[in-house]
């Protein structure tokens, strides 16, 4: 009975193999033989199986390239302005920097950046899975499409200064076009018209760039008589004539512009419509960083267009201010000095009020590539700055200077020594692109830096110094793309979307 019962349990179907086993077992047959027999067939299943699967291998490709080429070979066809590409010889992936890239029409050249691959890089003499000819066409489109920079990174073979080039020259048209400014008017008799109205001669000294901007925007066709089409509105003030006017100073001018905003909210209604978002104001001197303290609706709200454009100290919002660049004003075209013919790898001469200008002189005050001076120079600045290869801003009380315009003016590849700085144009152009960033911890490090960019890399460097000139220039008379321009774009990206009528 139990033997049976025990049957009943392993074999509960009908079937007929069941029924003879139980048929079997019943005539008193052992069931010791089944496991031997279940053994013997799984062995044959095991067999026939590897010897399939060592076949599958046989075909399978040693380089995993050989699975991802058309990918990877169709990456110039991407064209998704403003991404971020990453290229790997596994394939291509596109990781959007911007929410609204789906918005965006594709263009004709792409804006994306090429970075170094995750895995070994592509050898043509490494890949399976294709011919000869095919290895070695991927190789060649390999070797054209990107190449190895100074610092092992992979960059795009037609670089340009500009993150992409095709938005801003269709953006800038429409600013042309359609940009309207409107600055609050004032009287020639108003007893401070000399520092409401801009000036008539021509902007001198470190600080040149805020009379600039005023006296080209008055003269411009950006001005505009009729508020109801104003995009932004100009407060006219001028920091640098209010620290000079004697009846101001330095002390007084946070309660002029306190005065100043409360008069205008008062007998105009533009101010109140937006809390002062849609307004702005220039400023190149270091005492406008702190000229808004006493009207905080200033600081917080309306767009600052400052030399002065350090985003780590307070009163500064980077993308919504701005940064116009310091230039001291030079007329007729920038000196040309072959790269053969500067000798200097890098020059630096000024006072030494800052920590990194102190640590400059620590490390490489007796060094005879890196020229360092404590003051100025008793032979031509000009000079020294078309002699050298690299020329060095460091950071003063400020992280701004003059000396970025002049490197750039005179041809030599600017070495930026000032964390923290909001470059000049950063939305339009790419720095990295004409110039060196470089930390200021890695001061002691600055020499090594500077020797491994090859030479072909400063070349690059030095052409793009070149290609950028025009757009760090004042004129009398606003040029196409020069600094007026350059910084009118950069109030066109603030201006606002919100249109609220006038009553």
């Amino acid at each position: 009975m139990a033997a049976s019962h025990v049957h009943r349990i392993i074999f509960p179907n009908t079937s007929d193999l069941s029924r003879r086993l139980r048929k079997y077992s019943a005539k008193g047959s052992s069931l010791f033989l089944l496991p031997f027999f279940l053994a013997f067939t799984s062995s044959i299943l095991i067999f026939f199986y590897s010897s399939y699967t060592s076949k599958l291998k046989e075909n399978v490709p040693t380089d995993p390239t050989g699975l991802h080429a058309n990918p990877f070979l169709e990456l110039p066809k991407l064209k998704y302005p403003n991404s971020i590409t990453q290229v790997s010889v596994l394939g291509t992936h596109i990781t959007r920097s911007r929410p609204d890239d789906d918005q965006l029409e594709p263009r004709n050249t792409t804006s994306s950046r090429v970075t170094e691959p995750e895995s070994p890089p592509f050898s043509a003499s490494s890949a399976v899975g294709g011919t000869g000819d095919d290895h070695h066409e991927r190789h060649q489109w390999w070797k054209e499409a990107v190449k190895i920079g100074s610092t092992g990174g992979m960059q795009e073979k037609n670089e340009d200064v500009f993150h992409d080039r095709n938005i801003f020259k269709e953006e800038y048209h429409r600013m042309n076009r359609t940009l309207k400014i409107f600055s609050y008017p004032h009287q020639k008799n108003d007893p401070f018209a000399n520092v409401l109205l801009p000036v008539h001669s021509e902007p001198t000294g470190n600080y040149a760039s805020e009379s600039y901007f005023k006296k080209s925007l008055f003269s411009s066709h950006f001005l505009t008589d009729d508020p109801s089409e104003a995009d932004l509105f100009y407060l006219p003030f001028s920091i640098a004539g209010l620290r000079h006017d004697r009846r101001i100073g330095v002390g007084g001018i946070k309660d002029f512009i306190k005065d100043y905003v409360r008069k205008i909210s008062r007998e105009y209604p533009y101010w109140n419509r937006t809390g002062g978002a849609d307004h702005f104001y220039v400023a190149c001197h270091s005492v406008g960083r702190s000229a808004t303290e006493k009207a905080v609706e200033v600081k917080l709200n309306a767009i600052q267009v400052v030399c002065s454009s350090s985003y780590f100290l307070q009163g500064y919002v980077a993308h919504k201010d701005a940064s116009i660049p310091q230039i001291w004003p030079r007329k007729g075209k920038p000196p040309v000095r072959l790269p053969s013919e500067r000798k200097n790898l890098a020059f630096y001469a000024g006072a030494m009020n800052s920590r990194e200008r102190r640590s400059l002189i620590e490390h490489w005050g007796n060094d005879t590539k890196i020229l360092v001076h404590r003051a100025r120079l008793k032979t031509p600045y000009s000079e020294a700055l078309l002699g050298s290869k690299y020329c060095i801003h460091a950071k003063g009380f400020e992280v701004n200077t003059a000396r970025i315009g002049d490197a750039l003016y005179y041809g030599c590849v600017p070495v930026i020594l000032a964390d923290h700085y909001d470059l000049p144009y950063a939305d339009i152009l790419d720095w990295n692109r004409f110039s060196v960033i470089v930390a200021t911890m890695d001061i002691p490090n600055l020499k090594k830096i500077l020797q491994q960019i090859s030479f072909n890399k400063y070349l690059k460097l030095q052409n793009h110094v070149t290609k950028v000139q025009k757009h760090f220039q004042w004129h009398h008379f606003p040029v196409d793309f020069d600094a007026f321009y350059m910084v009118m774009f950069e109030l066109w990206l603030r201006r606002s979307h919100l249109g609220i009528p006038i009553f």
